[in-house]
């Protein structure tokens, strides 16, 4: 079992930057991906971004350039940067688990099902 629990959420205006950690416990597979999704209420959750045990990294096109994700293997840990956020950037952002497989070719179309572990949960909110 993988246990992820994430944190940094929190409320920022617009033009912040905020940084969300996701910590992983239990065993680590040599072959995996990480994602960090976002869903609002009444919303499907989407793909924001994905690194791979390689460290090959992928970005949804609406946070391209403005988002970064990392991992520190050492610490078992998955880091999003968020920077110049927006209020569109609001949601409940999740990190996600993929073991044995790499990442899907394409960030938007990732759904639930693309990955086998899921963490809480922490919320962003950007006000404007």
């Amino acid at each position: 079992q993988l246990l992820l629990v994430e944190s940094g959420g929190g409320s920022v205006q617009d033009g912040g930057s905020l940084r969300l950690s996701c910590a992983a416990s239990g065993y680590t597979p040599n072959r995996y991906c990480m994602g960090w999704f976002r869903q609002l209420p009444g919303k499907e959750r989407e793909g924001v971004a994905t690194i791979d045990s390689y460290g090959s990294t992928n970005y949804a096109d609406s946070v391209k350039g403005r988002f970064t994700i990392s991992q520190d293997n050492v610490k078992n840990t998955l880091y999003l940067q968020m920077d110049s956020l927006k209020p569109e950037d609001t949601a409940m952002y999740y990190c996600a688990a993929r073991v044995w497989r790499l990442c899907p070719t394409v960030v938007e179309a990732m759904s639930r099902i693309d990955f086998d572990y899921w963490g809480q949960g922490t919320q962003v909110t950007v006000t404007s």
